[in-house]
């Protein structure tokens, strides 16, 4: 069989691509995948991963300043924001040779270039035509800038990574995850934030109460939080400073700033039009409940199909649509319980319904909700709360939403998700033995129904 002849040919080398490619190959196929970055995508190099160690660093001032309360003494610590980017582009780099490595362990061919679909079954890559039974774009995302005058004088959260100084000050556009995390992540280094969002809460799409109690938490430490702020345009100074101008608020003067204003689907110059792909109006590449497009044998997952756009989610949208082409042949299975996280300073995580959510499902629910003083700041004087929150089927007693903002939110959601799908009750919480002394006991404990 010629080289250029493949079972799957995937374009995309980031979670979802990856995940289809290894398990398509070791159920026998012969897979190929074209990717012109690093191996890995978005998660890898510039999201999940780099981010997280952006935020562990960040988490460090706390430990500097709780440590006080507790005894210790003689801390002064001083920052190095290049070391970080050093050691991050370290770990990144033997990562992406991991990635290469799973690809190479069970024999899928891995083609260096900007691969583009010129028709049903065939793709161009480097001037070489490659023909394929079956190809899967997973493309993943690309920041959204909206068409704001200066909009060429800002960041996106790609850039962050690779930035040779930490700045002094910087605004942040948004108010979803990327916003807060980055907000978080920089204030917690030092900068001085200012947060603009043109909503009235932040994390919009998850229950009320976690926006706004996160943004009580976000001002307490140190972030100026501008909601209900239209952001109107970006000037660069002669001092090479941005000028931020605001409807009606005074302009604000700083060295960088970052659009965290969401993410789209990065489709084009792929050449869908050639297959007949017509794109939705976010770009995104409609697809059956088999992730196949309209095109026969083109198949589309991940984040570039619009739906929810977490790495674990990408991850199986790889590992059904493997099995569906290459295994068993059964329809490949969508997950509708979904935790997720937020990490920023202090965490956010959930997984099921949000009360408005169940609310209007028609159901009538039980909310249970918890806001405390964590223990570790009690000692260090620390003035930051956590809440803790349950949303309950009053008729079934089924737990439909768990709902955090706090100290390693995204570890114990994380726990509780396992329990909502399992379909837990109420009761089977109350009845589970906390682990004492801490935070996740709670979520055992709580038996008064919160008021309306």
């Amino acid at each position: 069989m010629p080289q250029s002849e493949w079972d799957l040919l995937v374009i995309g080398g980031g979670s979802a691509g990856v995940r289809c490619s290894r398990i398509a190959a070791s159920l026998g196929a012969r897979v190929a995948v074209a990717e012109r970055g690093p191996m890995g995508g978005t998660c890898v190099n510039v999201g999940c991963v780099p981010k997280k160690f952006l935020v562990y660093a960040a988490l460090f001032q706390d430990a500097f300043v709780d440590a006080v309360g507790y005894g210790w003494s003689g801390v002064v610590p001083v920052h190095d924001w290049p070391m970080l980017i050093a050691r991050k582009d370290q770990e990144i780099a033997r990562l992406n040779q991991v990635y290469e490595g799973l690809l190479d362990r069970v024999g899928v061919t891995r083609l260096n270039g900007h691969a583009q679909v010129t028709g049903p079954h065939t793709v161009a890559i480097n001037g070489t035509t490659h023909h394929a039974q079956h190809i899967v774009i997973a493309t993943g995302g690309k920041p959204f800038v909206p068409p704001v005058p200066g909009a060429e004088h800002t960041r996106v959260s790609d850039d962050l990574f690779s930035l040779a100084q930490r700045p002094d000050r910087l605004v942040v556009v948004g108010g979803g995850y990327i916003a807060v995390e980055f907000a978080s992540i920089f204030a917690g280094l030092g900068t001085e934030v200012t947060l603009i969002y043109r909503g009235e809460r932040l994390l919009k799409a998850f229950d009320p109460d976690l926006g706004e109690h996160l943004a009580e938490s976000l001002t307490q430490r140190g972030i100026d939080l501008r909601l209900n702020t239209q952001l109107e345009s970006i000037e660069s100074t002669e001092q090479g400073e941005r000028c931020v101008h605001m409807a009606g608020t005074p302009s604000l003067t700083v060295d960088e700033v970052l659009m965290a204003t969401g993410r789209r689907p990065n489709t084009a110059g792929l050449g869908l039009e050639a297959a007949g792909v017509v794109l939705d109006a976010s770009g995104a590449i409609p697809v059956n409940e088999n992730f196949e497009t309209v095109c026969p044998g083109l198949y589309a997952i991940g984040d570039v199909i619009g739906e929810q756009e977490l790495t674990p989610v990408a991850l199986a949208h790889g590992t059904a649509l493997a099995h569906h082409l290459f295994g068993d042949g059964t329809a490949a299975p969508r997950h509708s319980l979904i935790p997720t996280a937020v990490f920023s300073i202090p965490e956010v995580a959930t997984v099921g319904l949000s009360e408005p959510e169940a609310r209007q499902t028609g159901r009538d629910v039980k909310i249970f909700r918890s806001v405390f003083r964590p223990m570790r700041n009690t000692l260090s004087g620390r003035a930051e709360r956590t809440l803790m929150k349950l949303v309950v089927d009053r008729g079934s007693d089924q737990v439909l939403g768990c709902h955090m903002v706090g100290p390693d939110a995204a570890e114990i959601i994380q726990g509780l998700a396992v329990a909502l799908t399992c379909g837990a009750t109420k009761a089977q919480l109350d009845a589970t033995l906390g682990i004492h002394p801490t935070a996740g006991e709670e979520f055992v404990t709580m038996r008064t129904e919160a008021k309306s």
